[in-house]
């Protein structure tokens, strides 16, 4: 679209004659602040509608059966990353841990004695105590210097491989209480994270904007239990029919009006979608507003994208000043052989810069009275 020119804002002078009756008709003359209307050439567009949306959102869901005993806040409670906005009673699964980790404790005791057993092992082998051997009659001491000597000896035993065994029994006992207290370490580990399932808390900053269960309910999970979304930013996803879809570019402006707003904003391209709907033919396009945007999601929101199947053509644009509402039309008075003229006009949407596009009721080359007096009359 090209820039519209600057408004040049003139005065007119124009001769008013003084109603009959009078003692004396004189001439006065009657001062008109005038602009010119100007034009511009528009290229064809189209304007669809859309719905304002948040930056992010997502959807609180219950992982866990139970009653909800506790909730954070009502809709617009914001809250920060890692807060918790709601609980579920977790009385059953506190007893579980309770036991869960008992059985820890008990799979550490195994295990410190496995380990105790293969110390005893390595550093004072049974094989070598003296208690041990069986006894002929004699003192334990010949037993042990002469009968085992013997018995190796002959084949009956040996000593070496006898301590191997034993070495590797107790190290296969160390090896079973390790895994007992992995195994026991993993159901601690399961319930826990079944607890920290029976809380949902915020992913990231921002508000709720819709809670759908109360203190005291009972859910189930996959119920949903509030959607949470990030606002500071605010976004516009639309259905955009296929040929005006292929004209939009991610980066593009496009103005857009909320009527939150109270006025046309500009909008940037964000996000075309790759596919479309196979149904109603359109793309999803998304569009980002500006930080200051007034309003929020949820409202409704109109934006005008270029529609390249329509030809160029010429606008016009008054001043809003320039406007007059008598009822529920407005119009316009415009200078005609040196009077004014009331003119019927249709008017589409504000320009941003005080003007107001003119769809219809003037040509482009009139001269309009802003700020027009209420007693004025059209030919007088």
């Amino acid at each position: 679209m090209k820039k519209l020119k600057q408004l040049a804002i003139t005065t007119f002078t124009a001769l008013a004659v003084v109603p009959a009756g009078l003692a004396m008709a004189e001439q006065t003359r009657t001062h008109f602040n005038t602009v010119s209307v100007t034009t511009s050439l528009i290229g064809g567009d189209a304007t669809v509608g859309g719905t304002v949306i948040p930056f992010k959102e997502v959807t609180l869901v219950a992982q866990m059966p139970g009653r909800v005993t506790f909730m954070a806040g009502i809709e617009g409670h914001k809250a920060k990353d890692g807060d918790v906005l709601f609980k579920i009673d977790d009385t059953e699964l506190q007893a579980r841990r309770r036991a869960a980790a008992a059985m820890v404790y008990q799979a550490e005791s195994v295990l410190r004695n496995s380990q105790m057993q293969y110390s005893r092992e390595l550093y004072a082998p049974r094989t070598n105590s003296i208690t041990s051997v069986p006894g002929m009659g004699i003192p334990a001491t010949f037993d042990q210097f002469f009968t085992r000597g013997f018995a190796n000896s002959i084949g009956n035993t040996n000593t070496g491989l006898e301590r191997q065994a034993d070495l590797y029994a107790q190290g296969a006992g160390i090896s079973q209480a390790q895994s007992a207290l992995l195994q026991a370490q993993a159901n601690l580990d399961a319930i826990d994270a079944r607890l920290r399932d029976t809380q949902s808390t915020a992913p990231f900053d921002g508000v709720l904007i819709q809670k759908m269960v109360e203190v005291g309910d009972t859910v189930q999970p996959g119920m949903p239990l509030a959607k949470y979304a990030y606002t500071d930013y605010l976004r516009i996803v639309a259905d955009v029919p296929v040929r005006l879809a292929a004209g939009l570019t991610v980066g593009m402006i496009v103005p857009a009006r909320i009527d939150a707003a109270n006025g046309v904003v500009e909008a940037r391209v964000a996000q075309v979608f790759p596919t479309a709907d196979p149904v109603r033919h359109t793309v999803r396009v998304k569009f980002d507003l500006p930080n200051d945007t007034f309003g929020g999601p949820g409202m409704y929101v109109e934006i005008t994208v270029p529609d390249n199947s329509v030809p160029t053509r010429s606008q016009a644009a008054v001043p809003a000043e320039a406007l007059v509402w008598r009822g529920s039309l407005p119009s316009v008075f415009v200078l005609e052989d040196g009077k004014p003229s009331l003119r019927l006009v249709r008017v589409g949407y504000p320009m941003g810069d005080g003007r107001v596009a003119v769809m219809s009721g003037l040509k482009g080359d009139e001269q309009v009275i802003v700020n027009p007096p209420a007693s004025l009359v059209s030919g007088e």
